[in-house]
């Protein structure tokens, strides 16, 4: 038996509970997984709450990624005691996901756990931090640097704008962080950023061209908030959308694209390649300061998940929400 957070259908509405299970109840899969760390991200806080169509198929545990150890393997590039990472692949969404003690998975959607990191600090970069690292390597190969001038990273309190913001400030760039939580411009200073721009200020309609401001921006938002962004990026400079907390519209036109030779980039880290995946995980480890690991986390248990689903949902949490599955 295993303990595991369990979503079901009733009368249309998802109804989460934390449960034991047999581990014959888990998916077919290569690679059974004792997981050690999940965490929450704004996906897992709208498949818990039910406020988004993320869950595929009742029941289901939720976790889009985790850590842990192999217990069992078939798959010969996984060995009993291997340290092993997922993010992505639909786990979490089509297949049972990381809330668990138990998973079994596909062994092509496991990378090992670089030398060096540890599961719980895997975790808490975690699917939030292989996105902002995929999104500075988009800006790199856009031909960003931080000699060209300010990068803007928008929803900076979050998962992916904590990681983005300590990230590019480790790597030089100058940042801004563009939040609607005032309150904390200290976080986010700490972290890096130079200046600190309002959600007021960046949903505000734009003119189809504004006064050319970023080098890059990585965006997490969508909606009006990359439209903008858009509007005053630099001539040739690069933008990443990974986001939609916002909206998933575009309120746009095609000028910056045309008239500022604008490349507008998608990031996506649910069905990344294996050796761009492995590739990020190498940079994360050498280029995100460890000592800011830990300060962009809080850990919490099984049980206080779904409390945290609804904070998440509604924008009330900082940085990262690490699940010990240990406790």
């Amino acid at each position: 038996m295993f303990k595991a957070l369990l979503l079901e259908q009733i009368d249309a509405k998802t109804v989460a509970k934390v449960t034991e299970l047999d581990e014959s109840a888990l998916p077919e899969g290569e690679v059974l997984v004792e997981v050690a760390y999940s965490s929450l991200n704004y996906k897992d806080g709208l498949a818990v709450t039910g406020s988004g169509k993320i869950i595929t198929a009742f029941p289901a545990v939720p976790g889009i990624d985790f850590s842990g150890r192999v217990k069992s393997s078939t798959d010969p590039r996984f060995a009993v005691g291997d340290e092993v990472i997922l993010t992505g692949w639909g786990v979490g969404e089509r297949h049972w996901g990381g809330m668990a003690e138990l998973a079994r998975v596909k062994g092509d959607w496991l990378v090992h756990c670089p030398p060096g990191l540890t599961a719980r600090s895997a975790m808490v970069i975690g699917t939030a931090g292989l996105t902002a690292m995929l999104c500075v390597l988009a800006l790199e190969e856009g031909g960003v640097t931080p000699e060209q001038g300010p990068v803007l990273v928008t929803g900076a309190a979050g998962g992916v704008g904590s990681v983005a913001v300590a990230l590019l400030a480790k790597l030089g760039y100058r940042v801004t962080a563009a939040t609607g939580r005032s309150q904390e411009a200290d976080y986010l200073h700490h972290l890096g950023a130079s200046a600190i721009r309002t959600r007021e200020e960046m949903s505000q309609p734009p003119r189809p061209l504004e006064k050319q401001l970023w080098a890059g921006v990585i965006d997490t938002v969508g909606g009006t908030g990359l439209a903008r962004a858009l509007a005053e990026t630099q001539y040739s400079g690069t933008v990443t959308a990974c986001g939609l907390a916002g909206s998933h519209e575009l309120p746009a036109t095609v000028m910056p694209f045309i008239l500022r030779n604008v490349r507008l980039q998608g990031v996506d880290s649910v069905s990344c390649p294996t050796p761009r995946r492995q590739r990020a995980w190498q940079r994360l480890l050498s280029d995100l300061d460890a000592a800011l690991i830990d300060e962009m986390a809080q850990e919490i248990g099984l049980d206080q998940v779904i409390d945290y689903a609804g904070r998440i949902v509604r924008g009330e949490v900082r940085g990262r929400t690490l699940v010990n599955l240990t406790r």
